[in-house]
């Protein structure tokens, strides 16, 4: 009993561990200045196909220029934080579909004589595709998870926790290219343009691995959630308001469904047809300037990326209307009031938690740290004499430590591609299979740093569903995921070597070697 009284008392909370590091990064960018830490980066011309190099320094914290870019960029930097705003507008749609009982209706109906594996994978494998949609993903599925464990009578983190790993591991794979891959491989083509100028590269040309890495990696998941996971979270204790007598479906609850299903295909109809070229009036959500269909669908100047967000809250504002119209649980314009903002309820400590986040990840982009550690660790590759599975691994291992410091995915990438793929495609190995490296390595850790700005909403979810007095402090957040991201390491570790040794296809017309 003392021991744990003595381990509650030195827990931190996560907003304490939070201004920690920002007080760290402020310290060590002021050291390292002093110091003059800085690395060449070299960029590839677009229009000579040679390189360009600038030199990147630390920007230190402890100086007048410093204090100044904390005391004026926090405020407007907390109001363009994109996980708050997302998180805020989709909390009102949810919010109306759980409340209204759409929620609870269709997740009896889907669990109710589904085993606890299926619930898990099902919910598993929609985190891993989902990731064409970017980072809205997060903002979706952790709170829908969590609701869906909570009516199952399981507990919450689970579903929280077992969501997070395979958006996270499962962020560098998809069978549908994303914007993100469009963005990566045009700058592979750049890099590859400079030992080839006649080299292609087609969108088909991951889709062969990538089909094989979802299906293991939501196998794979399912398997550390259900065998371990579960056995090791606190025991949860079911709220005695949600102790009640078995919920059945009747005769207004199957209406409710029905019309909120039609309501929401009707709804989910118009969109899909102005999101489909060809088609007569149709195609007038999509930016016709760009080259690739998924550019056309999430580049920054279609309407339907830009309004991706209210998109999605619209239709779950719908789905919990009409749910609510037909099963008798709105009654009046106060009802329907109350309902949107029932997500909104005691978001406080979400919203601190928040700011908190967006500060030190604000104040780590502008000390230039992560940049010259990740412009380090690319240079690493002309300083080694490595060929074959020594290099993949090598690169495989840069992917991993680079996304620790810097999440995204095509920042990293422009500076680590302008190096790696003349030097990979010169050992033999096709510059497609050098971004798949890339992208499986710097999926295994992307769940583990709170620099990802996503990483926020996970923890606060935690935090929301945490039951007695201990808090879910950071480092423990972050213990949760480390199973997922050791055995995805050798998973996608073993997929690539495998995929190289035998030279099977990456994708249509695509090798590992050249």
């Amino acid at each position: 009993m003392k021991k744990s009284k003595i381990k509650e008392k030195i827990t931190l909370h996560p907003i304490m561990t939070i201004l920690i590091l920002i007080a760290a990064t402020i310290f060590l960018s002021g050291i390292l200045s002093l110091l003059g830490f800085q690395a060449t980066d070299r960029k590839i011309s677009a229009t000579s196909l040679e390189y360009t190099t600038s030199i990147s320094e630390v920007k230190s914290l402890i100086s007048i220029e410093g204090i100044k870019y904390i005391f004026t960029s926090t405020v407007s930097n907390f109001v363009a934080f994109a996980p708050l705003s997302s998180l805020m507008i989709i909390l009102i749609g949810i919010g109306i579909m759980e409340k209204s009982g759409f929620l609870k209706t269709a997740f009896t109906l889907l669990t109710k004589n589904a085993k606890k594996n299926t619930v898990t994978f099902t919910l598993v494998f929609i985190s891993i595709i989902l990731s064409i949609i970017g980072d809205l993903s997060y903002i979706i599925m952790i709170p829908i998870s969590a609701i869906l464990f909570n009516y199952g009578k399981r507990n919450p983190a689970i579903g929280i926790i077992a969501t997070f790993a395979a958006l996270t591991c499962g962020s560098g794979i998809n069978v549908f290219l994303t914007s993100i891959d469009s963005s990566l491989l045009s700058l592979t083509q750049l890099a590859a343009n400079m030992i080839d100028k006649n080299y292609v590269i087609e969108t088909t040309s991951f889709v062969f691995i990538m089909l094989i890495a979802v299906i293991i990696l939501a196998i794979l998941i399912t398997l550390i959630t259900e065998k371990y996971l579960v056995y090791k979270l606190d025991k949860y204790e079911i709220p005695e308001t949600e102790i009640e007598e078995e919920f059945s479906i009747g005769k207004k609850e199957k209406k409710g469904l029905a019309l909120a299903i039609i309501a929401g295909l009707v709804y989910l109809l118009i969109f899909l047809y102005n999101i489909v070229p060809g088609l007569p009036f149709s195609g007038k959500l999509l930016d016709d300037s760009q080259l690739f269909y998924i550019d056309k669908l999430f580049s920054y100047n279609s309407f339907f990326s830009t309004g991706f967000v209210f998109i999605v809250t619209m239709f779950f504002i719908i789905l919990g209307f009409f749910y609510g119209i037909g099963a008798r649980t709105i009654k009046n314009n106060r009802d329907l009031c109350e309902d949107l903002g029932h997500s909104l309820d005691g978001i406080g400590k979400i919203l601190v938690l928040i700011f908190f986040a967006s500060i030190l990840i604000n104040v780590f982009k502008y000390t230039n740290i992560g940049n010259i550690l990740v412009i380090l660790l690319a240079n690493l590759v002309n300083h080694v004499s490595f060929t074959g599975i020594p290099l993949i691994v090598l690169l495989f291992c840069i992917a991993m430590v680079a996304t620790i410091f810097i999440p995204s995915s095509i920042t990293k990438w422009s500076i680590i591609s302008a190096v790696v793929i003349p030097t990979f495609m010169q050992a033999g190995i096709s510059p497609e299979f050098t971004q798949v490296i890339f992208r499986f390595g710097e999926s295994i850790t992307m769940g583990l740093t709170p620099l990802f700005s996503y990483f926020v909403i996970y923890l606060a979810f935690l935090e929301k569903y945490n039951q007695g007095n201990r808090s879910i402090h950071l480092l423990k957040s972050i213990r949760y995921q480390i199973p997922y991201s050791i055995l995805t390491c050798f998973a996608f570790l073993t997929i690539i070597i495998v995929w190289y040794i035998v030279g099977l296809p990456i994708g249509v017309g695509v090798y590992p070697n050249l």
